[in-house]
């Protein structure tokens, strides 16, 4: 036992930097011990489990906490829990940190486990609870806190839960630029939000950081320099430039990345940036890309993508059975929203494969009847509806969009109320109703989508409504109905209450409640620039003067009757043509020659001119009977029987000459 008490107090008094002489040490302890319940033993495998951790031995850990007893498993809570993380174990991690103490170090592994299990919300809430709290002599830990919260806001924004992140902290600040790690994930919050500039700018900050870094090795250089390149080269994608892309794509070399994720991530957009290659081959490549399994897998907007794109090259492989079984297998079986992003994806993709990607007509043809058994496939419709478009039949597309939202209406679950109004499809009914030139249809939609979200109380798609809102608002904004200048005051009320530096809704809240509940507008007013300010530069007399322009109208919005003339200009035109009789323009042939005298006789029939001679023996005949000086038939009027009238008939002509009577027969 006193060698026991001697390794114990060594192990407590000294501080060892080489973790297998710790646990070496440990191991001893624990042999030489005669009792495995004493604090002596506990301390002995207490920091064996701790060493283990130290050297990412962490299956090893939970065997040597489940050996150790309960004792030592109530003890090690947290060393548990950060094994079982680490592992991938995240639900039983969960599990483990709600029975420990709310302890500092127990909060940092909770935010992480959140982070993992794609809880971004609650992580980002730890991190900053965390770092409101940091104490002064924890040195180095207010750096980390801020670089894993941005980490955390930035998966928020992909998530598309991007209304939870405080706008202070959307917005990168000089803190941000000090640090290759901040200036990342700064960018990575950027890229969410569609702001590639911006993430351009900090991207090249942060690895300019990484690379002047005096604190890491060249090894560890190229280690962090690899997703910063692979974001870099995503940023020149997105912005059109494909030959920086490609240059910054080929600068990674594949086989030195040692992060799974990163590799996967990395292998996919080189890929899709170099030049087109035969799909087959293609196809090899990305089945030689590992399954990724643990702690180090990809989260599920990144799998989902890859897993389209395989989906794209087996279609491009013109494996089409294979494609829809698979696709139609995952569709069936998923219990999501029928509104989800990568569902709707799913069902473009299956239908593709129906239509063994023909297009127009025959597509048509091929992929209608699968709407009778999916009705709710929202990618298959957005693809029936494009087909419509694309063969230039934009009301049956419309007809089909509005016998969908019939059929979401009529359901009572809060879901598919949702679904209905979710703002994508919000946007394509107000395309397809603007196509057709129906204003009012689209200012019904809008403030029916407007006055759902102000009342419902999900949160599932309520990051994209702001967006719907503003439109909605701008759009009543127009109508001279009152309920819609509600409905509008209603959504810039809730933009504003948002975000309260946004002029912009405050300047809509004004002008829709000045005239109908100026109470409501006026503390609201002051916020807004003056009008005096807003015109100072206009010249009023210069404008009058120059007239004022006026839009075209679009061919679709102009209806085909004419619209009625003003009655001055009305009138005028009656006295003008009551006073004058409008003369037409005559028309002359083209072989014209007015030095030539015309024929008198043009205006008659060509029978009837003197210069007619008919042709043929019957032609000859009835000329000779129309000739001058000729016999004159003679004919007599007969009355018909009963007043039906009368008719002219040729007179039978008198005398008994020879000519009248009939020759006798003779006999031969």
């Amino acid at each position: 036992m006193a060698e026991l008490g001697a390794l114990n107090s060594l192990l407590r008094s000294s501080s060892i930097e080489d973790h297998e002489e710790a646990l070496r040490l440990a191991d001893a302890a624990i042999k030489s011990s005669r009792s495995g319940a004493d604090d002596q033993t506990l301390t002995a495998h207490h920091t064996k489990i701790v060493s283990l951790l130290k050297l990412d031995r962490f299956d090893d850990a939970l065997r040597a906490i489940a050996a150790a007893g309960t004792r030592l498993e109530d003890q090690c809570l947290l060393e548990k829990a950060y094994a079982l993380y680490k592992t991938g174990q995240l639900s039983d991690a969960e599990s483990v940190l709600k029975k420990a103490q709310p302890a500092r170090g127990v909060r940092h592994v909770a935010a992480q486990v959140a982070y993992r299990a794609e809880k971004f919300g609650d992580a980002a809430s730890i991190y900053r609870e965390l770092l409101n709290a940091a104490d002064e002599g924890m040195l180095g830990e207010e750096n980390d806190l801020r670089i894993n919260l941005l980490a955390a806001d930035a998966q928020l924004e992909w998530s598309g839960d991007g209304h939870l992140v405080p706008a202070n902290e959307k917005q990168p600040g000089r803190e941000e630029m000090e640090a290759f790690e901040t200036a990342y994930n700064a960018a990575c919050g950027c890229l969410a939000r569609g702001d590639f500039a911006k993430a351009a700018m900090l991207l090249k900050r942060s690895r300019d950081l990484c690379e002047a870094s005096e604190d890491l090795g060249d090894e560890e250089k190229k280690a962090e320099l690899v997703p910063i390149i692979v974001q870099q080269a995503y940023v020149s994608t997105k912005l059109g430039k494909l030959e920086e892309a490609a240059a910054l794509q080929n600068a990674i070399v594949l086989d030195e990345i040692s992060d799974a994720a990163t590799k996967a991530v990395a292998q996919n957009n080189s890929l899709v940036l170099q030049p087109q290659r035969n799909p087959f081959i293609t196809q090899k490549l990305v089945q030689a890309v590992p399954k990724i399994a643990g702690n180090d897998r990809l989260f599920d907007y990144q799998s989902t993508v890859l897993r389209r794109n395989k989906y794209i090259i087996e279609l491009q492989c013109q494996k089409f059975p294979g494609v829809k079984k698979t696709t139609g297998h995952i569709i069936a079986g998923e219990s999501s929203s029928p509104v989800s992003t990568d569902k709707a994806a799913l069902g473009v993709i299956h239908a593709a494969a129906k239509a063994e990607l023909k297009t127009g007509k025959e597509a048509l043809r091929s992929i209608l009847p699968m709407l009778d058994s999916r009705p709710d496939d929202v990618g298959l419709l957005l693809t029936i509806i494009q087909l419509y478009i694309q063969t230039e039949q934009p009301g049956k597309a419309l007809a089909l969009l509005e016998a969908f939202f019939k059929r979401l209406e009529a359901a009572t679950t809060p879901d598919r109320a949702d679904v209905r109004f979710a703002p994508g499809l919000v946007a394509l009914a107000v395309s397809l109703y603007r196509l057709q030139g129906r204003h009012t249809a689209i200012r019904a939609e809008l403030a029916k989508a407007a006055a759902h979200w102000e009342t419902s109380s999900s949160t599932t798609t309520s990051s994209r409504s702001d967006s719907l809102l503003r439109e909605a608002g701008v759009a009543l904004l127009h109508s001279s109905n009152p309920s819609d200048l509600s409905v509008s005051g209603a959504a810039f009320e809730r933009l504003a209450a948002a975000s309260p530096d946004d002029r912009a809704a405050r300047a809509g809240l004004v002008a829709s409640f000045a005239v109908s509940d100026p109470a409501k507008a006026s503390p609201h007013v002051d916020a807004l620039s003056p009008v005096e300010k807003l015109v100072s530069g206009i010249d009023v007399a210069a404008l009058l003067e120059r007239g004022v322009a006026s839009l075209p109208v679009p061919p679709a919005a102009a209806g085909k009757k004419r619209s009625a003339p003003d009655d001055q200009d009305s009138s005028a035109k009656k006295a003008k043509t009551e006073a004058e009789p409008r003369k037409r323009r005559g028309k002359l042939p083209k072989d014209f020659d007015p030095s030539k005298k015309p024929d008198p006789e043009r205006w008659l029939p060509l029978r009837d001119r003197s210069t007619y001679r008919p042709k043929g023996k019957k032609g000859k005949k009835r000329a000779a009977e129309a000739t001058q000086g000729g016999p004159v038939k003679e004919e007599e009027t007969l009355e018909l029987v009963g007043g039906a009238g009368a008719v002219k008939v040729e007179k039978a002509g008198g005398g008994g000459g020879a000519g009248g009577k009939k020759k006798k027969k003779g006999k031969k």
